[in-house]
């Protein structure tokens, strides 16, 4: 969405604006994000770029706000993802200074996967304390995000070559929050498959254990409910597979594909759907993996469409996830909340979110929950999820978000 028609709405909305949102990257969760803050926070006036060229984002989106926003003297905050060099506009806009300053941390860069160490550009690690040092508040979307950043600002500075600055984690830690990434969990009840429905109203246990020896038969389902009846052919189908996430190396589709192949020669069935955004430089395992696993390819791509990405989702068994850089994964929870089971790294923010059941620690053991699922994907389809998706709703987080939006503090 073009800048000038944002800005327009934004100013429509009030005559008085009071908030200030800023989005230097306007796409994916920051988009959603920005977003819901519009529609359920009066007086919100919003500004953004598009989410393209993101190093491009980081660099000069400062410059160009200031050039953008209007002098508006009723602004009392200003929020911002962690995008934006806040120390740049403030500095070249001093009648922003006097805001409420909110630092939002989608991720942080300090901790960002790099393929060698050499190629991390420490500016973008830099800019990000230097927002924090002149922000008010500084929201993270998780403990894991908000811990590994502040803990790795004293190692980041050692790059310095000399006259480094000190103790600056402890200038930013009293100004740290952590306010949970809000999602928005529609009702996706009509899109579920009948032995999802039919699990959900039964409120079934999880039969047996996620280790139970795959070769043994599945016991015959025996119930009363019809609806549970009608789902036992749907029981048998071959595991569908999912994997939600943006095409970038940091996701780490290369051990994803990898497994999945090691599948394949084992001459298992399964279905296989690869969603999430794609941008400027997509790694080369997609096309390969592409040619190599098509018969078992059901959906490949981004699905513009909310509808049809929850679509599929709701006729997934398991949604992977290979990160080596994740500091919330809203894919995940939206994954579950459709009924799919986890399966996450043992590291990274998962374990802050999910049980240990869903949590592998080695690509060997991701490879082995897969091979004994599709070898038993009627356990799967039976198992009751153990994951608490309400505390991550919007409705849950709404009013905390109204607080830091709030000029009167948290």
């Amino acid at each position: 969405m073009a800048t000038s028609a944002i800005v327009g709405a934004g100013l429509m909305q009030s005559e008085c604006p009071t908030v200030l949102l800023l989005e230097p990257f306007y796409g994916g969760s920051h988009k959603q994000l920005i977003d819901l803050l519009k529609a359920n926070v009066d007086g919100c006036s919003v500004f953004t770029l598009p989410a393209k060229k993101w190093h491009w984002r980081a660099r000069t989106a400062a410059l160009y706000f200031s050039q953008t926003i209007p002098t508006c003297p009723s602004y009392r905050v200003l929020f911002s993802s962690s995008v934006l060099n806040l120390c740049e506009l403030v500095a070249l806009r001093p009648d922003l200074a006097h805001l409420k300053k909110v630092l939002y941390f989608h991720e942080n860069q300090l901790l960002y996967p790099v393929r060698k160490d050499q190629d991390r550009d420490f500016q973008y690690g830099y800019n990000q304390v230097l927002s924090c040092l002149v922000s008010d508040v500084v929201a993270f979307n998780s403990c894991f995000n908000m811990d590994s950043f502040l803990s790795s600002i004293s190692s980041f500075m050692k790059k310095i070559p000399d006259h480094r600055p000190r103790d600056l984690d402890q200038l930013i830690r009293p100004k740290c929050v952590v306010l949970n990434y809000p999602v928005q969990f529609p009702d996706v009840s009509r899109l579920l498959p009948k032995y999802k429905v039919a699990r959900r109203q039964t409120e079934l246990q999880p039969v047996g254990s996620v280790e139970l020896p795959y070769q043994s038969t599945p016991e015959p389902t025996t119930t009363q409910n019809p609806s549970m009846e009608e789902a036992t052919e749907a029981l048998l189908k071959p595991l569908h597979i999912v994997w939600p996430h943006r095409w970038e190396h940091d996701k780490n589709p290369d051990l994803f594909f990898s497994t999945l192949l090691r599948l394949k020669e084992k001459q298992l069935d399964f279905k296989l759907s690869v969603l999430g955004e794609t941008f400027t430089d997509v790694p080369e395992i997609f096309s390969e993996a592409r040619h190599l696993l098509d018969p078992h390819i059901l959906n490949w791509g981004f699905l513009s469409s909310k509808e049809d990405y929850l679509g599929v989702l709701c006729q997934a068994d398991v949604v992977v996830s290979t990160a080596k850089h994740e500091f919330f994964g809203v894919a995940m929870l939206e994954a579950v909340h459709c009924g799919c089971f986890p399966l996450c790294p043992n590291a990274l923010v998962y374990p802050e979110i999910f049980p240990a059941e869903y949590l592998y620690s080695t690509p060997e053991q991701l490879w082995k929950r897969l091979q004994g699922f599709c070898r038993r994907p009627d356990i799967i389809r039976r198992h009751i999820v153990k994951v608490d998706t309400t505390s991550f709703s919007w409705t849950s987080l709404k009013q905390s978000f109204k607080t830091l939006l709030a000029d009167e503090g948290l």
